[in-house]
């Protein structure tokens, strides 16, 4: 089972300020977004030079030639968006797990996919095709079932997708050295793939800015409605 039943199983949580966590994740976002235009800068500078007269890095049969200065770069530019990758993956997770406990402490009831699932829908594969637009929904749709789901959230998970499509985004399919060959033979997809994983971390943003800032509103309102009580 991937769902849950809707109705409360424990204590319900008491809600949390969220702006903060949704800061650093904007602030993560925004670093990594900075990281793949800079590998998009790399990926054209390894195109311009083109192929040194020995070949690609990756010689075949296990055999590998010394990198030159602008490969080697490169490895350093990979390594730094990785890491950057990673801990705007951690920020958007514990901003995703805020919203997750204020909605349920907002609505009364259980989320919609097990604590579980928020970890763990990134990474298995076929239900990680809509378990983590799942999980963003639910925070919306749970606090206001009136409204329409924000279209930023479909934009975000559309560009997400065409990010990992391919082996040419997000995960890359290959290792540094045969995309540095790529970029050699073919940069175009190297540059698509760049420019949608910085429009989907833009659009992850926007959308963590609607989401935070619809939820927080509903947070002040008993605050908001005390102070008017008292003015009156």
């Amino acid at each position: 089972m991937i769902e849950q039943k809707s109705h409360p199983t424990g204590p319900v949580p008491a809600p949390r300020p969220v702006r903060a966590v949704a800061r650093c994740a904007v602030v993560a976002l925004a670093l990594a977004a900075l990281t793949w235009v800079a590998r998009a800068v790399w990926h054209l500078r390894l195109a311009t030079a083109g192929m040194p007269a020995s070949g690609p890095p990756d010689q075949g049969g296990g055999e590998h030639r010394p990198l030159n200065a602008l490969e080697d770069s490169y490895h350093l530019v990979d390594s730094v968006g990785g890491a950057v990758t990673a801990v705007c993956a951690i920020a958007f997770l514990f901003w995703l797990d805020r919203m997750r406990d204020n909605a349920r402490a907002l609505s009364g009831a259980e989320p919609r996919y097990a604590y579980l699932w928020l970890w763990l829908g990134w990474v298995v594969p076929v239900v990680n095709l809509w378990i983590p637009r799942g999980l963003v929904a639910d925070v919306h749709r749970s606090v206001f079932p009136e409204r329409p789901l924000p279209a930023v959230v479909n934009w975000w998970w559309g560009l997400w997708l065409a990010g990992l499509a391919g082996g040419v985004g997000l995960i890359y399919a290959d290792d540094t050295d045969e995309v540095i060959a790529r970029a050699y033979d073919g940069v175009l997809p190297l540059l698509a793939a760049d420019l949608v994983v910085v429009a989907a971390a833009g659009a992850a943003a926007l959308m963590i800015h609607t989401l935070t800032t619809a939820q927080q509103r509903r947070l002040d309102e008993p605050a908001e409605a005390a102070q008017a009580t008292r003015a009156a």
